[in-house]
Protein backbone atom coordinates (compact mmCIF):
# COMPACT_ATOMS: atom_id res chain seq x y z
CA UNK A 1 0.00 0.00 0.00
CA UNK A 2 1.14 3.37 -0.61
CA UNK A 3 2.80 4.62 2.07
CA UNK A 4 1.28 7.42 4.88
CA UNK A 5 -2.48 5.30 3.73
CA UNK A 6 -3.76 3.46 6.14
CA UNK A 7 -7.73 2.37 5.58
CA UNK A 8 -9.42 1.29 9.12
CA UNK A 9 -13.08 0.38 8.38
CA UNK A 10 -15.79 0.34 11.39
CA UNK A 11 -18.41 -1.87 11.76
CA UNK A 12 -20.68 0.73 10.30
CA UNK A 13 -19.15 1.64 7.21
CA UNK A 14 -17.92 -1.92 6.35
CA UNK A 15 -21.81 -3.00 6.51
CA UNK A 16 -22.69 0.53 4.26
CA UNK A 17 -19.63 -0.21 1.44
CA UNK A 18 -20.63 -4.28 1.72
CA UNK A 19 -24.73 -3.10 0.87
CA UNK A 20 -23.13 -0.83 -1.95
CA UNK A 21 -21.51 -3.82 -3.87
CA UNK A 22 -24.32 -6.16 -3.19
CA UNK A 23 -27.35 -4.01 -4.44
CA UNK A 24 -28.10 -3.79 -8.08
CA UNK A 25 -29.42 -1.17 -8.33
CA UNK A 26 -26.10 0.75 -7.37
CA UNK A 27 -23.91 2.78 -10.25
CA UNK A 28 -20.74 0.57 -10.60
CA UNK A 29 -19.03 3.55 -10.31
CA UNK A 30 -19.78 3.41 -6.62
CA UNK A 31 -19.51 -0.52 -6.33
CA UNK A 32 -15.68 -0.41 -7.49
CA UNK A 33 -15.14 2.04 -5.44
CA UNK A 34 -16.44 0.30 -2.55
CA UNK A 35 -14.48 -2.88 -3.39
CA UNK A 36 -11.14 -1.01 -3.55
CA UNK A 37 -11.77 0.72 0.64
CA UNK A 38 -12.91 -3.27 1.50
CA UNK A 39 -9.57 -4.54 0.08
CA UNK A 40 -7.72 -1.90 1.45
CA UNK A 41 -8.72 -2.55 4.70
CA UNK A 42 -8.08 -6.33 4.79
CA UNK A 43 -4.90 -5.30 4.11
CA UNK A 44 -4.67 -6.55 0.00
CA UNK A 45 -1.74 -4.59 -1.45
CA UNK A 46 -1.91 -2.42 -4.41
CA UNK A 47 -0.79 -4.38 -7.19
CA UNK A 48 -3.54 -7.31 -5.84
CA UNK A 49 -6.41 -4.18 -6.06
CA UNK A 50 -4.78 -3.61 -9.41
CA UNK A 51 -5.48 -7.34 -10.55
CA UNK A 52 -9.17 -7.97 -8.87
CA UNK A 53 -10.72 -4.17 -9.49
CA UNK A 54 -9.02 -3.49 -13.08
CA UNK A 55 -8.16 -0.07 -11.79
CA UNK A 56 -5.08 1.63 -12.41
CA UNK A 57 -2.83 2.55 -9.39
CA UNK A 58 -3.80 6.56 -9.46
CA UNK A 59 -7.37 5.84 -8.88
CA UNK A 60 -6.87 3.32 -6.88
CA UNK A 61 -4.94 5.76 -4.22
CA UNK A 62 -6.96 8.70 -5.11
CA UNK A 63 -10.36 6.21 -3.37
CA UNK A 64 -8.24 5.50 -0.57
CA UNK A 65 -7.88 9.09 0.27
CA UNK A 66 -11.15 9.94 -0.41
CA UNK A 67 -12.03 7.57 2.31
CA UNK A 68 -9.85 8.97 4.43
CA UNK A 69 -10.82 12.72 4.22
CA UNK A 70 -14.56 11.90 3.78
CA UNK A 71 -15.54 8.61 4.70
CA UNK A 72 -17.76 6.61 2.42
CA UNK A 73 -19.94 9.82 1.67
CA UNK A 74 -16.93 10.86 -0.01
CA UNK A 75 -17.34 7.57 -2.44
CA UNK A 76 -20.54 8.14 -3.08
CA UNK A 77 -20.14 11.49 -4.67
CA UNK A 78 -18.02 13.09 -7.43
CA UNK A 79 -16.18 16.11 -6.48
CA UNK A 80 -17.08 19.27 -8.44
CA UNK A 81 -15.71 20.40 -11.55
CA UNK A 82 -15.42 23.40 -13.53
CA UNK A 83 -18.29 24.68 -15.56
CA UNK A 84 -18.82 25.24 -18.72
CA UNK A 85 -16.56 28.08 -20.24
CA UNK A 86 -18.42 31.58 -20.19
CA UNK A 87 -20.33 32.41 -23.73
CA UNK A 88 -18.91 34.89 -25.74
CA UNK A 89 -19.85 38.62 -25.48
CA UNK A 90 -22.79 39.64 -27.82
CA UNK A 91 -19.99 42.93 -28.68
CA UNK A 92 -17.47 39.81 -29.56
CA UNK A 93 -19.84 38.08 -31.67
CA UNK A 94 -20.92 41.58 -33.27
CA UNK A 95 -17.30 42.02 -33.84
CA UNK A 96 -16.27 39.00 -35.42
CA UNK A 97 -19.04 39.49 -38.05
CA UNK A 98 -18.40 42.73 -39.05
CA UNK A 99 -14.85 41.73 -39.56
CA UNK A 100 -15.77 38.81 -41.73
CA UNK A 101 -17.97 41.66 -43.99
CA UNK A 102 -15.50 43.90 -44.18
CA UNK A 103 -13.04 41.67 -45.44
CA UNK A 104 -9.77 40.84 -44.45
CA UNK A 105 -6.67 43.21 -44.09
CA UNK A 106 -4.09 43.92 -46.52
CA UNK A 107 -4.26 42.13 -49.80
CA UNK A 108 -5.57 38.85 -48.39
CA UNK A 109 -8.13 37.53 -50.30
CA UNK A 110 -11.04 36.55 -47.87
CA UNK A 111 -10.79 35.40 -44.05
CA UNK A 112 -10.17 31.73 -43.03
CA UNK A 113 -11.00 30.64 -39.76
CA UNK A 114 -7.58 30.54 -37.74
CA UNK A 115 -6.97 34.10 -39.09
CA UNK A 116 -10.04 35.44 -37.94
CA UNK A 117 -9.55 33.78 -34.66
CA UNK A 118 -6.48 35.41 -34.11
CA UNK A 119 -7.66 38.75 -35.03
CA UNK A 120 -10.51 38.37 -32.95
CA UNK A 121 -8.56 36.75 -30.08
CA UNK A 122 -10.94 34.07 -29.23
CA UNK A 123 -10.65 30.47 -30.39
CA UNK A 124 -11.29 28.55 -34.26
CA UNK A 125 -14.49 26.56 -32.98
CA UNK A 126 -15.82 29.98 -32.04
CA UNK A 127 -15.22 31.16 -34.69
CA UNK A 128 -17.18 28.31 -37.13
CA UNK A 129 -20.25 28.47 -34.66
CA UNK A 130 -20.06 32.33 -35.39
CA UNK A 131 -20.17 31.72 -38.95
CA UNK A 132 -22.50 29.00 -39.30
CA UNK A 133 -25.09 30.92 -36.71
CA UNK A 134 -24.96 34.04 -39.50
CA UNK A 135 -24.48 32.18 -42.70
CA UNK A 136 -21.28 33.37 -42.93
CA UNK A 137 -19.32 31.50 -45.80
CA UNK A 138 -15.75 33.37 -46.68
CA UNK A 139 -14.25 30.63 -48.16
CA UNK A 140 -17.13 30.33 -50.81
CA UNK A 141 -17.45 32.22 -53.90
CA UNK A 142 -20.48 32.03 -56.54
CA UNK A 143 -20.18 33.35 -59.73
CA UNK A 144 -22.19 35.23 -62.05
CA UNK A 145 -22.99 36.71 -65.45
CA UNK A 146 -25.61 39.18 -66.26
CA UNK A 147 -26.64 40.11 -70.01
CA UNK A 148 -25.95 43.41 -70.97
CA UNK A 149 -27.92 42.60 -73.76
CA UNK A 150 -30.88 45.72 -74.15
CA UNK A 151 -32.63 43.24 -75.91
CA UNK A 152 -32.90 40.98 -73.53
CA UNK A 153 -36.08 40.80 -72.34
CA UNK A 154 -37.90 40.44 -76.02
CA UNK A 155 -34.83 37.52 -76.80
CA UNK A 156 -36.11 35.85 -73.54
CA UNK A 157 -39.97 35.84 -74.66
CA UNK A 158 -38.78 34.58 -78.01
CA UNK A 159 -37.17 31.56 -76.91
CA UNK A 160 -39.33 31.01 -74.19
CA UNK A 161 -42.08 31.06 -76.97
CA UNK A 162 -40.69 28.91 -78.98
CA UNK A 163 -40.24 26.33 -76.01
CA UNK A 164 -43.77 26.58 -74.51
CA UNK A 165 -45.40 26.75 -77.95
CA UNK A 166 -43.53 26.04 -80.96
CA UNK A 167 -44.84 26.96 -84.40
CA UNK A 168 -47.12 24.81 -86.67
CA UNK A 169 -45.59 22.83 -89.27
CA UNK A 170 -42.52 23.58 -87.84
CA UNK A 171 -39.05 22.42 -85.83
CA UNK A 172 -37.15 23.80 -82.84
CA UNK A 173 -33.79 23.16 -82.96
CA UNK A 174 -31.05 23.83 -80.11
CA UNK A 175 -27.93 24.58 -81.90
CA UNK A 176 -24.35 24.91 -80.31
CA UNK A 177 -20.72 23.49 -80.79
CA UNK A 178 -18.75 22.03 -78.06
CA UNK A 179 -15.34 23.03 -79.25
CA UNK A 180 -12.02 21.94 -78.04
CA UNK A 181 -12.89 18.61 -76.64
CA UNK A 182 -9.34 16.95 -75.27
CA UNK A 183 -8.47 13.53 -76.17
CA UNK A 184 -7.05 12.72 -73.13
CA UNK A 185 -4.89 9.80 -72.11
CA UNK A 186 -3.30 9.28 -68.72
CA UNK A 187 0.50 8.49 -68.05
CA UNK A 188 -0.45 5.41 -65.76
CA UNK A 189 -3.28 3.03 -65.92
CA UNK A 190 -5.64 3.48 -62.50
CA UNK A 191 -6.79 1.41 -59.96
CA UNK A 192 -10.89 0.42 -60.18
CA UNK A 193 -12.80 0.57 -57.00
CA UNK A 194 -12.64 -1.01 -53.88
CA UNK A 195 -14.67 -1.03 -51.06
CA UNK A 196 -13.66 1.53 -48.84
CA UNK A 197 -11.09 3.29 -51.49
CA UNK A 198 -12.15 5.21 -54.61
CA UNK A 199 -11.02 4.66 -58.48
CA UNK A 200 -7.86 6.01 -59.09
CA UNK A 201 -6.24 7.98 -61.85
CA UNK A 202 -2.80 9.89 -62.63
CA UNK A 203 -3.46 13.93 -61.71
CA UNK A 204 -1.08 14.12 -65.30
CA UNK A 205 -2.16 13.02 -68.56
CA UNK A 206 -1.32 12.86 -72.52
CA UNK A 207 -3.01 14.84 -75.14
CA UNK A 208 -4.01 13.81 -77.96
CA UNK A 209 -5.50 16.47 -79.90
CA UNK A 210 -9.28 17.96 -79.60
CA UNK A 211 -12.40 17.71 -81.31
CA UNK A 212 -15.06 19.93 -81.81
CA UNK A 213 -19.26 18.33 -81.71
CA UNK A 214 -21.43 20.28 -83.40
CA UNK A 215 -25.22 19.15 -82.16
CA UNK A 216 -28.61 20.29 -82.75
CA UNK A 217 -31.51 19.65 -80.26
CA UNK A 218 -34.76 18.55 -81.20
CA UNK A 219 -36.78 20.31 -78.59
CA UNK A 220 -40.02 18.31 -79.22
CA UNK A 221 -38.31 14.62 -78.92
CA UNK A 222 -35.50 15.11 -77.61
CA UNK A 223 -33.24 13.72 -80.38
CA UNK A 224 -30.07 15.31 -81.31
CA UNK A 225 -28.56 15.84 -84.48
CA UNK A 226 -24.69 15.38 -84.08
CA UNK A 227 -21.11 15.73 -85.68
CA UNK A 228 -17.56 15.47 -84.48
CA UNK A 229 -15.46 17.82 -87.03
CA UNK A 230 -11.64 19.24 -85.96
CA UNK A 231 -12.16 22.81 -86.29
CA UNK A 232 -15.33 25.36 -85.43
CA UNK A 233 -14.89 27.86 -88.41
CA UNK A 234 -17.87 28.99 -90.39
CA UNK A 235 -17.16 26.52 -92.99
CA UNK A 236 -17.53 23.26 -90.46
CA UNK A 237 -20.72 25.51 -89.42
CA UNK A 238 -22.44 25.56 -92.75
CA UNK A 239 -21.62 21.99 -93.05
CA UNK A 240 -23.32 21.00 -90.30
CA UNK A 241 -26.25 23.37 -91.32
CA UNK A 242 -26.21 21.06 -94.48
CA UNK A 243 -26.82 17.86 -92.52
CA UNK A 244 -29.64 19.45 -90.29
CA UNK A 245 -30.88 20.35 -93.96
CA UNK A 246 -30.68 16.28 -94.88
CA UNK A 247 -31.71 15.14 -91.46
CA UNK A 248 -34.98 16.62 -91.47
CA UNK A 249 -38.19 16.69 -93.00
CA UNK A 250 -38.01 19.46 -96.06
CA UNK A 251 -41.31 20.16 -95.68
CA UNK A 252 -41.00 21.77 -92.16
CA UNK A 253 -39.49 25.36 -91.41
CA UNK A 254 -36.39 25.09 -88.93
CA UNK A 255 -36.03 27.25 -85.89
CA UNK A 256 -32.81 27.44 -85.05
CA UNK A 257 -31.74 28.83 -81.76
CA UNK A 258 -27.79 30.30 -81.15
CA UNK A 259 -25.74 31.83 -79.74
CA UNK A 260 -23.72 34.83 -80.41
CA UNK A 261 -20.45 32.95 -81.60
CA UNK A 262 -19.21 35.37 -84.46
CA UNK A 263 -19.55 31.98 -87.11
CA UNK A 264 -23.01 31.93 -86.80
CA UNK A 265 -23.10 35.44 -88.05
CA UNK A 266 -20.36 35.23 -90.63
CA UNK A 267 -21.40 36.63 -94.12
CA UNK A 268 -21.18 33.03 -95.50
CA UNK A 269 -23.53 31.95 -92.93
CA UNK A 270 -26.12 34.81 -93.92
CA UNK A 271 -25.85 33.94 -97.61
CA UNK A 272 -26.52 30.50 -97.10
CA UNK A 273 -29.81 31.16 -94.64
CA UNK A 274 -31.12 33.24 -97.87
CA UNK A 275 -30.94 30.32 -99.73
CA UNK A 276 -32.59 28.14 -97.36
CA UNK A 277 -35.59 29.90 -96.49
CA UNK A 278 -37.14 27.44 -93.90
CA UNK A 279 -34.22 28.36 -91.71
CA UNK A 280 -34.69 31.17 -89.19
CA UNK A 281 -32.31 31.93 -86.78
CA UNK A 282 -33.24 32.93 -82.75
CA UNK A 283 -30.08 34.95 -80.88
CA UNK A 284 -29.91 33.95 -77.48
CA UNK A 285 -29.53 37.10 -75.27
CA UNK A 286 -25.15 37.88 -74.80
CA UNK A 287 -23.99 36.37 -72.08
CA UNK A 288 -27.14 34.00 -72.03
CA UNK A 289 -26.02 30.52 -73.23
CA UNK A 290 -27.97 29.00 -70.39
CA UNK A 291 -30.70 29.84 -72.63
CA UNK A 292 -29.85 27.61 -74.95
CA UNK A 293 -31.46 23.98 -74.30
CA UNK A 294 -28.23 21.49 -75.90
CA UNK A 295 -26.32 23.06 -73.02
CA UNK A 296 -27.79 20.44 -70.63
CA UNK A 297 -26.76 17.75 -73.41
CA UNK A 298 -23.43 19.09 -73.26
CA UNK A 299 -23.16 18.91 -69.62
CA UNK A 300 -24.68 15.08 -69.46
CA UNK A 301 -21.48 14.19 -72.08
CA UNK A 302 -18.86 15.84 -70.25
CA UNK A 303 -20.11 14.34 -66.64
CA UNK A 304 -20.90 10.73 -68.60
CA UNK A 305 -17.91 10.18 -70.79
CA UNK A 306 -15.61 12.80 -71.25
CA UNK A 307 -14.70 14.12 -67.60
CA UNK A 308 -13.24 10.45 -66.58
CA UNK A 309 -12.10 9.20 -70.14
CA UNK A 310 -9.68 7.84 -71.55
CA UNK A 311 -8.62 8.11 -75.00
CA UNK A 312 -5.60 7.06 -77.04
CA UNK A 313 -6.51 9.68 -80.14
CA UNK A 314 -8.82 11.88 -81.65
CA UNK A 315 -10.66 8.53 -83.26
CA UNK A 316 -11.09 7.02 -80.18
CA UNK A 317 -12.47 10.12 -78.52
CA UNK A 318 -14.85 10.51 -81.59
CA UNK A 319 -16.07 7.28 -81.42
CA UNK A 320 -16.99 7.18 -77.91
CA UNK A 321 -18.64 10.93 -78.51
CA UNK A 322 -20.61 9.10 -81.44
CA UNK A 323 -21.38 6.10 -79.09
CA UNK A 324 -22.93 8.63 -76.44
CA UNK A 325 -24.94 10.13 -79.01
CA UNK A 326 -26.59 6.82 -80.61
CA UNK A 327 -27.27 5.87 -77.14
CA UNK A 328 -29.13 9.22 -76.24
CA UNK A 329 -31.34 9.05 -79.16
CA UNK A 330 -32.77 5.38 -78.03
CA UNK A 331 -34.32 6.79 -75.11
CA UNK A 332 -35.25 10.38 -76.03
CA UNK A 333 -36.54 12.75 -73.61
CA UNK A 334 -38.53 15.99 -75.29
CA UNK A 335 -37.30 19.58 -73.55
CA UNK A 336 -39.18 20.88 -70.89
CA UNK A 337 -38.88 24.38 -70.39
CA UNK A 338 -40.70 25.71 -66.38
CA UNK A 339 -38.97 28.70 -65.58
CA UNK A 340 -40.99 31.78 -65.69
CA UNK A 341 -39.97 34.63 -68.24
CA UNK A 342 -41.36 37.52 -66.11
CA UNK A 343 -39.19 35.82 -62.95
CA UNK A 344 -35.93 35.77 -64.84
CA UNK A 345 -36.71 39.16 -66.19
CA UNK A 346 -37.23 40.48 -62.56
CA UNK A 347 -34.12 38.89 -60.99
CA UNK A 348 -31.86 40.68 -63.76
CA UNK A 349 -33.52 43.83 -62.63
CA UNK A 350 -32.44 43.17 -59.04
CA UNK A 351 -29.21 42.17 -60.06
CA UNK A 352 -28.14 44.96 -62.36
CA UNK A 353 -29.69 47.15 -59.54
CA UNK A 354 -27.50 45.33 -56.62
CA UNK A 355 -24.24 45.53 -58.89
CA UNK A 356 -25.31 49.60 -59.56
CA UNK A 357 -25.30 50.46 -55.88
CA UNK A 358 -21.40 48.89 -55.44
CA UNK A 359 -20.23 50.97 -58.01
Amino acid sequence: MRTGVEVHLGLRDRERLEAVIASRNSPQKHVWRARIVLLSADGIGTMEIQRRTGKAKPTIWRWQRRFMEAGVDGLLRDATRPGRKPPLAPATIERVVEMTLAGPPGETTHWSGRMMAKAAGICHRSVQRIWAAHGLKPHRIRTFKLSKDPQFAAKLRDIVGLYLNPPEHALVLSVDEKSQIQALDRTQPGLPMRPGRCETMTHDYKRHGTTTLFAALNVLDGRVIGQCMRRHRHQEFIRFLNQINRRTPPDLDLHLIVDNYATHKHPKVRAWLARHSRFQFHFTPTSASWLNAVEGFFAKLTSKRLKRGVFSGIVDLQAAINRFLAEANECPKPFVWTADPDGIIEKVRRGRQALAAYR
